[in-house]
């Protein structure tokens, strides 16, 4: 479990396919590494991860083809700069919100605005995700906990504002019209979405 609150950014240091050559290997950098134990989550650019290697100032996870499938891991290279956030505690501040780890789809950056020091930025998200997209609700996108400002339903785009503060504390600096980036939906909304489904109105009527 993550709050979507960037703790540092780290660097891909190496990326290579496993010996099986379906999953992935990623060695990242990390000042509080040697604090890591093998096992423990980290969410790197928003995807869960399990720690399978520590150092000093570097620790390794593996991706599975699934995670590789629905996520940007498989697109990162080494000298890259990464969101990184280390598993909440239970004395842990709540500063953003309940974030998974658990990658929905990939979106796509379209449009970036400049006002004053914040910036406006517009991405496009797959239509089979639109029923989990509320404006003023939570969203996570490569790990970073924001607030959908405008969702127009017609075009399957959002748009959230970007504080300076995390324009300066996360890889948002680097983000460019067409980057692709993890998207994570409000796990709340998902879950009552599931709930409601047997519900909803059908064209026989409504499920018992």
């Amino acid at each position: 479990m993550f709050t979507g609150m960037i703790e540092s950014l780290g660097m891909i240091l190496r990326s290579q396919a496993d010996e099986d050559g379906v999953g992935r290997w990623l060695e990242i950098s990390a000042a509080w590494a040697h604090e890591l134990a093998l096992g423990e989550s980290v969410a790197v650019n928003g995807v869960c991860l399990t720690v399978v290697k520590t150092e000093a100032t570097q620790f390794a996870v593996q991706a599975s083809p699934t995670t590789l499938a629905i996520t940007t891991l498989g697109e990162l290279k080494a000298g890259q700069q990464v969101n990184l956030e280390r598993s909440v505690t239970p004395a842990a501040r709540l500063g953003g919100h309940w974030v998974l780890g658990h990658v929905d789809a990939k979106g796509t950056v379209t449009r970036i605005e400049a006002e004053g020091e914040s910036h406006h930025i517009t991405v496009t998200y797959p239509p089979r995700c639109a029923r989990w997209v509320l404006p003023q609700g939570s969203i996570t996108m490569d790990g970073i906990s924001l607030t959908v400002v405008d969702a127009p339903t017609k075009n399957h785009q959002l748009s959230v504002t970007i504080i300076p503060h995390t324009f300066s504390h996360s890889t948002v600096a680097e983000w460019r019209s067409g980057t692709v980036i993890n998207l994570e939906f409000d796990a709340l909304g998902k879950y009552v979405d599931r709930l409601m489904q047997p519900y909803q109105a059908s064209p026989g009527g409504v499920k018992a």
